[in-house]
């Protein structure tokens, strides 16, 4: 099987290529993300391979289908930009990597979440500038606090259990509640506008779907605890930018990290430090005290890009077998 790995860098392709000696595929990599003007680098592949911010449409699956492309191996859990339809009409499978990682999503959670909260970025840069005054760097415990979590999946109960650890008290929403899950853990199932009202801080792991975009915008926010601290780790169109920037300048939120941004694509694993942001909004963002943003380096553990290379290889080896797909994304998913 030959496979084109798109928008790849130099972590992807140490881990693919580690994973390949048990598969001995035929592997190239390409920098530019997939899309429609990017299909030609797929020609004669039987497989792409692409990332979180490729834009896999109806006209760019239409042509993958034109060089032959007969499956889309997803190196990611979200598969919101690929149109699954149009994939099914040009009999083009697409599976993902559901779970890599939780835990090193979930961890990265706490990062944002204490760097905020103890206000360690600041004081880091204070101590280098000769500065030990603690004028300014006043916390707070999570010990106590009400952590609320939307989305009890696999990196959302790994979050819960760190949170636990803290001795938070942990509400919960999700579409499909497990009562034996919160019991194991120690968490209660509550209404959204119960934990948005409640929460202290609030943790997003759900998928973005119709019903989940912009699920925190202006209303949401404004039920919202003053001072609640936020943080995603998701998908970026969880979050309405605007709506959050509005109430980071009220005041009304008391901090915010961000793994992810709906607009992160062409801004996100690039170096843009000789250009000026565009995105007006996240450049903004960026000029907060109590704003934590990272570049969607949530799973960026050796584990977890070592699982994400095994499940890939793992899911192209039963396609050329012509078994079960176990990672198949369908319509109906």
């Amino acid at each position: 099987m030959r496979i084109a790995v798109f928008d790849s860098k130099a972590y992807d392709e140490q881990a693919l290529n580690n994973a390949n000696r048990e598969f001995g595929y035929e592997l190239a990599f390409f920098g530019d993300r997939l899309g429609r003007t990017t299909v030609p680098l797929a020609r004669g592949f039987d497989v792409v391979c692409p990332f979180v911010n490729d834009r896999i449409d109806a006209d760019t699956i239409a042509s993958l289908a034109a060089e032959n492309v007969r499956l889309i191996a997803l190196r990611c859990a979200g598969f919101n930009n690929v149109d699954l339809q149009a994939a099914e009409r040009h009999g083009i499978r697409v599976v993902r990597v559901p779970a890599y990682s939780p835990e090193a999503t979930a961890e990265h959670v706490f990062a944002l979440l204490l760097t905020l909260v103890r206000k360690t970025h600041r004081a880091f840069n204070r101590v280098r500038d000769g500065n030990f005054s603690l004028d300014g760097l006043v916390g707070f415990t999570l010990h106590g606090k009400t952590f609320g979590v939307i989305g009890t999946g696999k990196i959302g109960q790994a979050t819960l259990r760190i949170a636990r650890g803290f001795g938070c008290r942990l509400l919960a929403y999700d579409l499909y509640p497990n009562a034996q899950l919160a019991a194991e853990i120690g968490f209660e199932y509550a209404a959204l506008d119960d934990i948005f009202a409640q929460a202290d801080i609030l943790s997003l792991h759900a998928p973005l779907a119709a019903n989940t975009h912009h699920l925190i915008n202006a209303a949401s926010l404004a039920r919202m605890k003053r001072g609640v601290v936020m943080v995603n780790t998701s998908r970026g169109g969880l979050i309405d930018s605007q709506a959050l920037l509005d109430a980071l300048k009220e005041g009304h939120v008391g901090g915010v990290g961000l793994d992810v941004y709906e607009h992160e694509e062409g801004v996100f694993f690039e170096d843009l430090s000789g250009e000026a942001l565009q995105d007006d909004v996240l450049a903004r963002l960026t000029t907060f005290p109590n704003v934590m943003l990272t570049s969607h380096q949530g799973y960026l553990t050796e584990e977890a890009l070592a699982n994400i290379a095994s499940t890939v290889l793992g899911t192209v080896a039963a396609f050329a077998r012509g078994g079960e797909l176990p990672n198949e994304v369908r319509t109906s998913a």
